[in-house]
């Protein structure tokens, strides 16, 4: 999979985690270039590929090296979520974890969680994501083990936890402070390994009734992502095939290998068209070359797939609301505003 995705629920707890911590939260924001406003967003996913970023931002602005391992302390509780609910409703720890990795994507698209049986013990493997994301790892990894206390009383008690990363320090004993449990570095794979009565212990909230209705919701979830993913991929053809001149319908169904009428009804099922794609992106680009370069107009109109500068013109005014030479010279005057002031 492609344009890996973050659930925005991690943004929004890991903001919670700052503030709790006493890290300027907001400082880190402006250093990835965010507003705050985005946080609110209800379906916000961020790109996987952020990650890396947001956690060298937050290491910067809190001086701390271990900031991974010490914010994970401070994340709330995952509540309020899918997860959590199938988690509650299932009749047991071990059924709850398997349904949560089974929709583990409503998460982020780069977990890859699975339960390895080792007798009596059970090993959590690659709960998170790839080991040049030292941070994340370590935070998501105490947020997990919290979210298992939680949602077990307490009884759940990691035997050891294992990381792909080396240590950023010499002396571990940090890390075994913060997990209460033997810590592991180097390890070929990432997980956590805890005893497998826990998988047995039974949910104090099981409800079948609302099991059903937690995984429909679950499984609903999960394929509007699927349809997202399907938009996503036709946006990127059309950046491919723009230029070309054959950024059409027939042409995008051949590239993924559907027949064009099949494309045509599965965006219509995702809530768009093939030709509201293709003006989505024109405008975009035309908004970006207009206002981070200083191409002509001319040249703008062959990039974003126009064959005549009067279409181009009665087009972006439709999208817009001004003419292209409007929209360069007021993004020119707010951009020497912001510098000035």
């Amino acid at each position: 999979m492609t344009n890996l995705t973050d659930s925005g629920v991690l943004l929004r707890m890991a903001y919670r985690a700052m503030q709790n911590a006493g890290i300027d939260a907001d400082q880190v924001l402006t250093k990835i270039g965010m507003e705050k406003a985005v946080l609110s967003q209800p379906e916000l996913r961020t790109p996987h590929d952020a990650q890396e970023w947001f956690w060298q931002a937050v290491e910067e602005v809190s001086g701390d090296p271990l900031v991974g391992l010490h914010l994970g302390t401070h994340f709330p509780i995952f509540k309020g979520q899918v997860l959590e609910y199938l988690f509650l409703s299932s009749p047991t720890f071990g059924e709850g974890l398997k349904r949560a990795i089974a929709y583990q994507r409503l998460l982020s698209d780069a977990a890859n969680g699975e339960l390895i049986d080792q007798g009596e013990q059970i090993f959590l493997k690659q709960v998170v994501w790839s080991r040049k994301l030292v941070h994340l790892n370590e935070c998501a990894s105490v947020g997990i083990v919290k979210f298992f206390s939680f949602v077990t009383d307490g009884a759940f008690i990691p035997i050891e936890v294992h990381f792909t990363h080396e240590c950023g320090q010499s002396d571990p004993r940090e890390h075994e402070r913060v997990f209460g449990c033997s810590v592991r570095f180097g390890m070929p794979t990432g997980g956590i390994l805890f005893d497998r009565t826990v998988m047995d212990l039974p949910s104090a909230h099981h409800e079948p009734e609302l099991l059903q209705l937690h995984e429909r919701l679950a499984s609903e979830q999960i394929a509007r992502l699927e349809k997202q993913d399907l938009v996503t991929r036709v946006s990127r053809l059309i950046a491919e095939l723009l230029e070309s001149g054959n950024a059409n319908l027939e042409e995008v169904a051949a590239r993924l290998g559907i027949k064009p009428r099949q494309l045509r009804t599965r965006l219509a099922d995702a809530g768009t068209n093939f030709n509201q794609l293709v003006a989505e992106y024109r405008c975009k680009l035309a908004k970006r070359l207009l206002a981070g370069t200083e191409e002509t107009i001319d040249e703008i109109v062959y990039l974003t797939g126009f064959s005549e500068p009067s279409t181009f013109y009665r087009a972006f005014k439709r999208w817009v609301g001004m003419t292209p030479i409007e929209y360069r010279k007021l993004k020119a005057a707010e951009d020497s505003a912001s510098k000035t002031g």
